[in-house]
């Protein structure tokens, strides 16, 4: 037996538990990984709550979990590319990676570089990939000026950097916690609030705002179209699906970017020392309701991590 996180209704975090379930066996062409660390995401908490059950329905016993990184435990039928005590970094498309144990495609594993801690390399697939996914989408070249939404988050985090590294300026929409942070990665901090358009505009040296990233929703993105007058199409947002259909911008996220290969280019740029993924918390897998009470207070700044 091993333990996993599953919860059968939808609703709060007190639906989540920790239970003994059989330990996964490796199937043809999978992979069995006993977890080391494996990150929380918020369309978790959204996809457990019921918000999204149109776009992801969840079958009751759900588990729970994309992101994760561990040790190679056992190969299935037909795997050539792994052997058992091999470290790894990876996903899951089963919601499972809340758990000791997960089996997984090979195809969806890369090797975990020595020099990316635990803590990162379980954190990497989901922020990273719509980090990716949302940067590319929006075209950035040297001397655009783009402004990010949520820009200290776990997503957000992950974007500032790859926006600098496509030559962007990059305005950070965050609280004045992350002032700091934020300048310290490149970025210009921009703290939401009253009259953040006239902000934006007097923070970007041209005056323009080339395009705009929203991972938070709530009216960013109807600010980019109305107030600031940003092409619809350098415009994407993972967090506010009614304004994607509203104003006919781009919705691209980590499904566009889930692939082995951009995990493991993500994390060569963390192991030498050009991306950084900040984690705030680390908790023990049977403390999973404390980490999304956390995680859902909305002002965690990079990645929450469980431990099994």
């Amino acid at each position: 037996m091993a333990k996993a996180v599953q919860f059968d209704s939808y609703g709060g975090v007190d639906v989540l538990e920790v239970r003994d379930v059989p330990r996964p066996v490796a199937g043809a062409g999978e992979v069995l990984v006993e977890v080391r660390a494996a990150g929380i995401n918020i369309s978790e908490a959204a996809i457990r709550a019921g918000a999204v059950r149109d776009l992801f329905p969840a079958t009751f016993p759900s588990g729970q979990g994309s992101d994760l990184a561990g040790v190679v435990a056992e190969l299935g039928p037909g795997v050539g590319a792994f052997a058992v005590g091999d470290e790894v970094i990876g996903f899951s498309d089963l919601r499972s990676s809340h758990a000791e144990y997960v089996a997984v495609p090979a195809t969806q594993l890369t090797p975990k570089p020595v020099a990316v801690p635990w803590e990162v390399a379980g954190s990497l697939y989901v922020a990273g990939c719509t980090a990716y996914a949302a940067v590319r989408a929006v075209r950035l070249v040297p001397g655009d000026t783009v402004a990010i939404a949520g820009a200290a988050g776990g997503v957000g985090s992950i974007a500032v950097q790859l926006a600098r590294r496509a030559g962007a300026t990059v305005l950070g929409v965050a609280g004045p916690s992350n002032d700091a942070w934020l300048a310290d990665h490149g970025a210009v901090p921009v703290n939401y609030g009253d009259n953040l358009p006239a902000r934006l505009r007097a923070a970007a040296q041209s005056g323009r705002i080339d395009a705009l990233l929203d991972f938070f929703g709530g009216g960013y993105v109807a600010m980019a179209v109305e107030d600031l007058r940003v092409p619809r199409d350098r415009v994407d947002t993972i967090a506010d699906f009614d304004a994607v259909e509203r104003f006919g911008v781009q919705s691209a996220g980590g499904a566009d970017a889930a692939t082995a290969a951009v995990v493991a280019e993500l994390a060569d740029l963390v192991a030498r020392g050009e991306l950084e993924v900040p984690i705030t918390g680390v908790f023990a897998l049977d403390d999973v309701q404390d980490a999304y009470r956390e995680l859902e207070k909305r002002h965690t700044r990079g990645k929450l991590v469980l431990r099994p």
